[in-house]
Formats: structure tokens, C-alpha cells, sequence
């Protein structure tokens, strides 16, 4: 039942194949079995509960009462978010006891398409850096191998997915959270265009660095998350009002468009800005060598851009965020001793940010925009690695040095995915395949501002040329 899509287990629900209480049973017996080894999921609720809501979803859908294309469906919510009446920890030991009254929106949306709530999924404290380890839960392991990170900061999510935990799952994403572990466990993970999937957040206008996202094993899992996740909400007044496409099919290859269609500009590691492990740009390129074999056109694309000053602008971004967020904790000295140092030094390097390097940060920014813009009118598609190394040590918190250069700081070798970010367009990670020891690696892929939905058209294509989905994690 694991290796069945989500979008093939709805249906099976649906047609009362499979059974609500079937499906919650095998997933609370294969979370006692594997959860353990990786610890994924957290804050497990209790079965008897769980079973219940299954068996009352059982029972309506004998009534004809069908809740959405998630009925039944096992669901367990990232830690970042609120799901009412579960701890949202944050990982930190300061809200290890922080049970929500209420959920967020994009967890109001799951509930609505017929989820039962089983737990959540684990993070690093405050979701900051790619290595999901805490306080409060501990680390994740990586699906392929335990003893290597699962990414972050939506690395929970990431390896439940792999293992076959959860059928699909939330995530969120500023610096790469939804697409560094998805590469790193060889799952999709989906940052959509600024706007698309709202969120509640305390500051409305400016603060537009992260959105939530759907992570699934395959696009058409995806596809229908980000149909639940997305639509405007008048409390978030930058919303899109977009209407969500109809969804893409697949298995059908005659209903997906021609791999022609398709030119994708290959941005590599930026003509040699940011280093690389060995074989993270080998395996992309086999991937790309595969599109382009069955049509599309891919070539090499250079950007004109002074791409410290993107890094430079991304910090301060960043900080004022961070210090705006966490300031209050870092002033009362009690809790500042519960901070792991690296909020710590976010914040303190935020502290007296002047208006005029928040100003030019933004303009940075606009510039990256525009010149990614202009690069579409080319190219449909950008790519360019989802990490710059492969899974590391689980023991280690961040890697100090890539290809012999050091890392000033503990997400510099994270920079890859900041033009993403900064640019606000659709980003979606896809699988690239293993390298000799078995680790996992993906390969970004940015549509125009918007084409959330041409992204995922063309990322049908790519599954059906490049199917490293279905290459399970063994455990």
C-alpha cells in the first residue's frame, strides 16, 4: 500500500477498494515499525482516536458523504505550522509545551479535503539551516541511510514521504526547505510563485521571502496539493486571485505536451561561482542529457549578475526577518539561553540594520528579478542542482567546507537554492538520481512568475523520462 501513489490511493478510497481504517492501521503499524530508525514523525497521536475518525470516514462514505480527495488520508503536519490540538514545538525547547488552539490556513485547507491528523513532522529548531535536528524531537535520518541528514527544513516530511509514512505532505520554504530534502530523499518538493498559497503571517506587505508547499512522491501528488494548498484568501491581500488550472494528467503521454515544447537553460553552479561536490553537477547533467535526448532543448545559460551581492541581499533579507521574528526571545536572557547559536547570530547580525541596507537589499533583489525575467524570454525553464552536496553526516550540523572552500557561514553551502527564493518565481525539485554510495540528489527546475502550472506540466515530462520515483527506500 506504501508504494501507491497518493492520487491512487484516493481513488481506491473512493471506490471503497481500500478502507479508511485499513489504510490508518497499515500506516500506524509501519510508523511503530520504521519511524523509529529515522524519526520523522513526532508528536504521534494516540490509535484508538485515530482509528475512530477512520472508521466514522468509513462510515460516510457509505452515506454518500465524501469529503474531499484526501478523505481518510493519514496526515501529519510540519512543526513550523499549527495544527489545533497538537504541540507546534518549533523544535525548541521553549514551546515544547505550545499546544495550538487553531490551525493555520493551509491546515484548514487539508482538513477540508478530508485529512485525519496523526502527528507532525520534524524540523530544525526554528526550521533554520538544512539539518532537521532539535532539542526537543532529536534528528531525522536520511530514507536512503540513517545515519546521513535528511535536509531541512522540511526533512521530516521529506523522509515520511520516502518511507511510504504518509501519502503526501505539507512543507514550507524560504532558503530551499521544501527542495534541499526532497532532493536529498529522492521525493518532489514544490515552491510555488509568490501569492499562490497564502499564509497568515503576522507582517502582511513586506515579508514575502517564504510560502507553504506540497511535497509528493510524483507530480500528479503534488499537483493535487497544490490545488488544496493554493486560492486566494482576503486576510492575505497579496494573494493571487488566479483561478488553479485544471490538473495535469499522467500515464497518458499523448495528453502531455511534446518535449519539444520545452527549452530549458542550464545554470549549472553559476559559471563557477559556488563550488560543488563531485558528482552533484555529473548526475544533473545525465538528467538534462536525458530530456534532451527525448527532445527538449537544453543548453548552457550565463547570467550577468554579481552573485555575492545576491548573496549579500539574501542576508540581509533574511536577518531582518529573523530579527523582527525572534528578536523578543534573544532580549529576555532566560529563553536566549534555549536559542541554538545560530538564530543567535542571525539575530545579532540583524540588530540596528539601517533602512538604507534594507533599501538596497531590495533592489538587489529587484534586479535578480528582472534579469530572470529577461532570461525567460529565451528559456521556458531554468535549472540548476537542488544542493551542492550530497547527505552529510546526520552528526554533523552543517557542512564547513565544499570542494575545498570554506563556508562562512552555516547556510552558505545552501546558496544554490537563494535564487529561487529571491526571485519569487515557481521552483520545483525533482529526483536526479544516486551516486555510487547511494545518496540521493535532485535538480531545481524555475518556471516564469505565475506558470505554476506549466512547471508542473513539464515536470510530468520529466517524471516520464526520468522516473527515479520509483526507486523506494528500502527500509
Amino acid at each position: 500500500m506504501e508504494h501507491l501513489s497518493a492520487a491512487e490511493l484516493s481513488r481506491d478510497i473512493k471506490s471503497r477498494k481500500v478502507s479508511c481504517v485499513e489504510l490508518m492501521q497499515h500506516t500506524l503499524d509501519r510508523i511503530a515499525r520504521i519511524n523509529p530508525g529515522v524519526n520523522a514523525i513526532v508528536s504521534l497521536a494516540q490509535a484508538e482516536p485515530l482509528l475512530a475518525e477512520a472508521k466514522a470516514a468509513d462510515e460516510a462514505l457509505n452515506k454518500g458523504e465524501y469529503r474531499g480527495w484526501m478523505h481518510g488520508f493519514p496526515h501529519a503536519v510540519k512543526d513550523l505550522a499549527n495544527l489545533r490540538g497538537f504541540v507546534t514545538s518549533f523544535g525548541s525547547p521553549i514551546y515544547k509545551g505550545n499546544v495550538a488552539l487553531q490551525d493555520d490556513l493551509a491546515v484548514q485547507r487539508i482538513r477540508q479535503q478530508g485529512a485525519i491528523f496523526i502527528g507532525k513532522t520534524n524540523v530544525p529548531e526554528f526550521g533554520l539551516g538544512s539539518q532537521s535536528y532539535n532539542p526537543v524531537h532529536g534528528a531525522t535520518g536520511n530514507a536512503f541511510n540513517p545515519s546521513l541528514t535528511a535536509g531541512g527544513s522540511s526533512g521530516g516530511a521529506a523522509v515520511a514521504l520516502a518511507l511510504g509514512l504518509l501519502p503526501v505532505a505539507d512543507g514550507s520554504d524560504m532558503m530551499g526547505s521544501l527542495r534541499n530534502p526532497a532532493g536529498f530523499n529522492n521525493v518532489i518538493g514544490f515552491r510555488p510563485s509568490l501569492g499562490r498559497v497564502p499564509a497568515r503571517t503576522p507582517e502582511l506587505f513586506f515579508d514575502q521571502l517564504a510560502t507553504s508547499g506540497p511535497m509528493g512522491r510524483t507530480v500528479e501528488d503534488v499537483s493535487l496539493l497544490f490545488s488544496t494548498l493554493a486560492g486566494f484568501d482576503s486576510s492575505v491581500p497579496l494573494s493571487t486571485q488566479a483561478v488553479l488550472a485544471p490538473l495535469p494528467a499522467t500515464k497518458t503521454t499523448k495528453r502531455l505536451p511534446a518535449a519539444a515544447e520545452f527549452k530549458i537553460g542550464w545554470l549549472a553552479d553559476y559559471d563557477g561561482y559556488l563550488p560543488m561536490e563531485d558528482g552533484v553537477l555529473d548526475l544533473c547533467l545525465q538528467s538534462l542529457q536525458r530530456l534532451d535526448a527525448a527532445g527538449m532543448n537544453v543548453q548552457s545559460v550565463g547570467l550577468d549578475f554579481p552573485m555575492e551581492s545576491l548573496w549579500q541581499s539574501w542576508l540581509s533579507l533574511r536577518q531582518w526577518k529573523i530579527t523582527n521574528g525572534y528578536g523578543p526571545l534573544y532580549d529576555d536572557q532566560q529563553q536566549r539561553e534555549h536559542l541554538k547559536p545560530e538564530l543567535i547570530w542571525e539575530i545579532e547580525q540583524g540588530i540596528g540594520m539601517s533602512a538604507a541596507e534594507l533599501y538596497k537589499a531590495c533592489s538587489v533583489r529587484s534586479d535578480w528579478y528582472r534579469l530572470i525575467d529577461q532570461t525567460f524570454q529565451d528559456c521556458d525553464i531554468l535549472a540548476l542542482p537542488s544542493a551542492q552536496v550530497f547527505p552529510f553526516s546526520i552528526e554533523q550540523h552543517w557542512p564547513r567546507e565544499i570542494a575545498g572552500k570554506s563556508m562562512d557561514t552555516y547556510h552558505r553551502w545552501m546558496e544554490v537554492v537563494i535564487g529561487g527564493s529571491l526571485s519569487g518565481c515557481p521552483v520545483i525539485s525533482l529526483p536526479a538520481g544516486f551516486d555510487p554510495s547511494g545518496r540521493a540528489m535532485g535538480i531545481q527546475f524555475m518556471a516564469p512568475m505565475g506558470e505554476d502550472e506549466k512547471l508542473l506540466q513539464f515536470a510530468l515530462c520529466y517524471e516520464e523520462i526520468n522516473p527515479w520515483a520509483q526507486h523506494y527506500a528500502a527500509l
